[in-house]
């Protein structure tokens, strides 16, 4: 009996959206103490181990790093583009109304903490890093926000999803524009050709996933070795799917539920595994008081929710959006401060800008660690407090757009 309940117990932590979050939480605490222990430089040495095939006619040989940030968050950012397409097709960016508010928060999200980074290392060797305080990373936010329960609207989980979803598109292009090397133009014209192969496809009514996902390996390929970063592949791939908008199961949304759990709980626990092996080094806690540092912690800490609470409040008085059902501006305080958990997307991000500066990186890397966990407390203490006032007032929040 006492199995059962626990067998019971375990499925239900583990379809709860708050496991992923979890584990990821769980794997940065392993990673860490791997980093700062005997083991440290052993597991660097593996992640640095090189694998795979190479010959003058293809190149897939590199490190197990490079798999994982290019390969396995390829498929991560097809899991994102998924969910980003049945938004607009069916979801809360389907219609103008919908999708403005989480549109304009995203894009105040992007741009405060992008600007609060330049302040501080503008004219420096470092500027590049601007884009590493704008990204929200969407499991370990929505897991805080799941874990609250009935202390915030509904309405407000949907909101945090719908804007999480807004940056990483943004995030996307920030990644395809800014963050790519020289561009070798005949790698891109192949992945174009493949793409419109896609699009065909969908516009023919094929309903075979192997269909998409086949040509958009050989799409990734070319894409990586183009100079663009390989996981728009994905992105790319996810927007040629076919959806519908009645109840019947599309192909995009069969997809969708198969990648949901290999993402959550194998792809992103490994590379927060990967990418969160922080050493400790003298001098990395005066380094969070560094350009560097305070440009990330302060841009993710007090950029998100500026940008995010701002820019949500010219949309709303401009009435070209609604608040959601239920909540008020402090429940959008509350949800911008949550915005500020960079933690995967932004590592992914500094990896991009300081990849051959080890130094800088691990600094970087601790920064965002240290203000992705500050965004998350306050996040959540911010919210539990607007509730517990609200209740004991027992004043509903109103559902206006004033």
């Amino acid at each position: 009996m006492v199995k059962l309940i626990n067998l019971k117990s375990f499925q239900e932590f583990f379809k709860s959206g708050s496991a992923g979050g979890i584990l990821l939480l769980l794997c940065v605490v392993f990673s860490l103490s791997i980093a700062n222990s005997d083991w440290g430089e052993g597991f660097n040495d593996i992640l640095e181990t090189q694998i795979g095939y190479y010959s003058e006619s293809l190149q897939l040989s590199y490190p197990i790093i490079t798999w994982i940030n290019d390969g396995l968050m390829a498929i991560f950012f097809l899991l994102v583009g998924l969910e980003i397409k049945r938004e607009l097709v069916e979801g809360e960016l389907a219609s103008i109304k919908k999708a403005t508010l989480p549109v304009f928060a995203a894009l105040g999200g992007v741009i405060a903490p992008a600007l609060i980074y330049v302040a501080f290392n503008k004219g420096t060797d470092l500027a590049g890093g601007w884009g590493i305080p704008m990204a929200t990373d969407i499991a370990f936010a929505l897991a805080i926000i799941t874990l609250l329960g009935n202390k915030v609207p509904a309405s407000l989980k949907i909101f945090l999803a719908a804007l999480a979803i807004v940056d990483d598109l943004m995030a996307i292009l920030v990644i395809a524009i800014f963050y790519s090397s020289s561009l070798h133009y005949i790698y891109l014209l192949y992945a174009g050709l493949i793409f419109g192969l896609l699009l065909v496809f969908n516009k023919f009514g094929v309903k075979n996933i192997a269909y998409y996902i086949i040509p958009g390996v050989f799409m990734w390929y070319f894409i990586h070795h183009s100079g663009i970063h390989a996981t728009i592949a994905g992105v790319l791939t996810a927007f040629a799917l076919p959806t519908t908008t009645d109840d019947k199961e599309s192909p995009l949304e069969r997809l969708e539920h198969l990648l949901v759990k290999p993402v959550n709980f194998i792809i992103m626990p490994i590379f927060a595994l990967a990418n969160t092996n922080i050493r400790y080094e003298t001098g990395m806690l005066e380094g969070l008081f560094t350009p560097l540092g305070l440009g990330i912690i302060v841009g993710l800490f007090l950029g998100k929710p500026l940008g995010i609470t701002l820019f949500s409040w010219i949309a709303v008085k401009l009435r070209i959006s609604n608040r959601p059902q239920g909540a008020n501006w402090k429940h959008i305080l509350g949800v911008g401060m949550l915005g500020g958990i960079g933690f995967t997307m932004s590592i992914f991000i500094a990896i991009l800008s300081f990849a051959n500066a080890t130094h800088i990186l691990a600094e970087a890397k601790f920064s965002i660690l240290i203000g992705s966990i500050l965004s998350g407390l306050a996040g959540s203490l911010f919210l539990l407090l607007v509730h517990k006032k609200t209740a004991h007032s027992g004043i509903e929040p109103l559902d206006t757009a004033r």
